[in-house]
């Protein structure tokens, strides 16, 4: 159950990301009308798991969390919204997420790719579920709520790891 707060935050999270609002690209702003939305691209498993991952923007960051009414750490988070969406048993920590799934380089990511950063000084520290068009959703870190991010601002392109592809294209 979504939390009032949360609603709003899933909202205007789903409209950035299925609509493209706030951020147009040149590429985009000739495309024909008859191509398909940046939703409609997305595979039935990636659609899964963006929407089951926007159910839960809004709710708090715990450390070790694993469940969404008392808060979801990075790596609890994508477990869970792999095991909810598609029924895909991840391991509990990020390094271990990493280690799953096919290698891929940064120009490939697809949506509900891995994506993974160090952010405690060690390799595969972090872990998020790549959105398309250089975003992701993830949960950050203590005082903070599940969220998407840019990763081309430079504190994610600084400490970008690798990603993961777990869906067959």
């Amino acid at each position: 159950m979504l939390r009032k707060h949360s609603l709003t935050s899933f909202f205007g999270a789903a409209l950035i990301a299925l609509s493209g609002i706030g951020m147009v690209h040149a590429s985009e702003v000739q495309k024909p009308a008859d191509e398909p939305s940046l939703f409609e691209r997305y595979t039935t498993s990636a659609q899964d798991l963006i929407l089951k991952g926007f159910e839960l923007i809004g709710i708090n960051y715990r450390f070790g969390g694993t469940n969404p009414d008392t808060g979801l750490d990075c790596s609890g988070f994508v477990q869970l919204v792999f095991k909810e969406a598609i029924g895909i048993l991840l391991p509990r920590t990020a390094r271990e997420q990493s280690q799953v799934g096919a290698v891929i380089d940064q120009q490939e990511l697809k949506a509900g790719d891995l994506v993974f950063f160090n952010t405690m000084r060690q390799a595969f520290s972090h872990v998020g579920i790549y959105l398309g068009d250089n975003r992701f959703m993830h949960a950050p870190r203590t005082g903070a709520e599940v969220r998407i991010e840019d990763m081309r601002q430079s504190y994610w392109l600084q400490r970008y790891n690798g990603a993961r592809r777990l869906l067959a294209r």
